[in-house]
């Protein structure tokens, strides 16, 4: 049964949904007439059990619950646990029954907000407790809110530290700039990582990779390789070898899940000009250079994962111009839409982004590439971005 009231102050125009759970029809019809006397604006709608209330909180929207304690399906603290369960952000207010004033208390200790007496309720009263349920119910709902958006940002934090740590350049003139961007605002970070170091070689080291996924389980899983890839390097490791190791290591720690990773190695040496890349199932990165910026040609290998111990990742030279830049990005940067075209934005769309932006900072430059790709997509929601740009000028 559904019943709406209209009436009311003009200085209090919200209109509370009501669903009263009550197999009593007298009852019923008492709590209907004492609403219409409140003069709140509302909607009522009752339901004589649990099990009916049930498909109503899944399709109507509900501020507070009117809660009788002796049902044919639950009674007691059960009803209440039953219903917080249904809804655990709504409204509860209890009726009791004369006798029963000490059911009241124990009902705002399971989890409701209010308890009525039966019998002694007068429209006033019934105006105030749930005007005051609704308002509580609020306040405690956006305070959750806020605590899970705090703990999302801070587990954001500890994890984009993981997947973006602090590059270690030692004396290298390469300016490094880089960004990671989750795929929706708040969203966890994914298994997308970048790492910059300079080894005892003297050579500068990056790697650009992609974790398959999303989620807590992915960004650990980025972080780890982004870990292993650095202590790697550090310990000598290089090209195929260190990929391999890489794998052995994702193959490790995946457990049972289907896990694999795509990735980018490059060793920069800016004394002969030169750059080795390994694609791991990535794509190519892209150099800039006084002509503009193109895709550098590169040799492509499996992705990480995809069939262990396989170790086909063979290496490209690349010759560097005396000042340049190379780009590397996961596919997140490329995969939105291209405007109103309907197409992808994919790596030519990038390129002609990159060529006619105006030459400015790194920094500047690779926000504002983000920006625009962002904007061609409307703002949709996308994959995970991760962007490195490695800038250099002569010695």
């Amino acid at each position: 049964m559904t019943s709406t009231a209209q009436s009311g102050s003009a200085d209090d125009q919200q209109v509370y949904r009501v669903l009263l759970i009550e197999d009593d029809d007298a009852d019923a019809i008492l709590v209907e007439e004492l609403l219409l006397d409140t003069g709140l604006h509302h909607e009522l709608t009752v339901s004589t059990t649990i099990a009916a209330a049930k498909q109503i909180l899944a399709t109507q929207r509900i501020d507070c619950i009117l809660l009788d304690l002796h049902l044919p399906d639950a009674a007691g603290t059960a009803a209440i646990t039953a219903v917080r369960e249904l809804a655990p952000h709504n409204a509860v207010i209890v009726l009791t029954g004369l006798a029963e004033e000490k059911a009241g208390t124990d009902a705002m200790a399971a989890g409701a907000q209010d308890y009525l007496v039966k019998g002694k309720v007068e429209p006033e009263l019934l105006r105030r407790t749930l005007r005051y349920a609704v308002y509580r119910s609020r306040t405690e709902r956006t305070a959750l809110e806020a605590q899970t958006i705090r703990l999302r940002a801070e587990e954001n934090a500890r994890l984009e530290r993981g997947l973006l740590p602090p590059p270690i350049l030692g004396t290298s003139t390469v300016t490094v700039t880089s960004r990671y961007l989750p795929g929706t605002a708040m969203a966890l970070l994914g298994g997308d990582f970048l790492d910059v170091v300079v080894g005892d070689d003297g050579l500068l080291h990056a790697v650009v990779g992609d974790v398959s996924g999303h989620g807590r389980d992915a960004a650990a899983l980025g972080v780890l390789l982004r870990a292993s890839w650095r202590a790697l390097v550090l310990g000598g490791h290089r090209g195929a070898d260190l990929l391999h190791l890489m794998e052995r290591v994702l193959v490790a720690e995946r457990g049972g899940e289907s896990y694999f990773a795509t990735c980018t190695l490059l060793t920069l040496d800016q004394q002969r000009g030169t750059a080795t890349v390994h694609l791991a199932g990535h794509h190519e990165p892209l150099l800039t250079g006084p002509g503009g910026t193109v895709e550098v040609s590169a040799a492509h290998g499996i992705a990480l994962g995809i069939l262990p111990g396989l170790r086909n990742w063979p290496s490209t030279t690349v010759p560097l111009p005396e000042a340049g830049a190379l780009t590397i990005y996961t596919d997140g940067l490329t995969e939105g839409h291209n405007g109103s075209t309907g197409a992808r934005l994919g790596t030519d769309g990038l390129l002609a982004l990159i060529n006619t932006a105006a030459p400015t900072d790194p920094a500047t430059h690779v926000d504002l590439l983000i920006r625009r790709a962002q904007t061609l997509n409307a703002h949709r929601h996308t994959d995970d971005l991760a962007v490195l740009h490695l800038q250099w000028s002569p010695q």
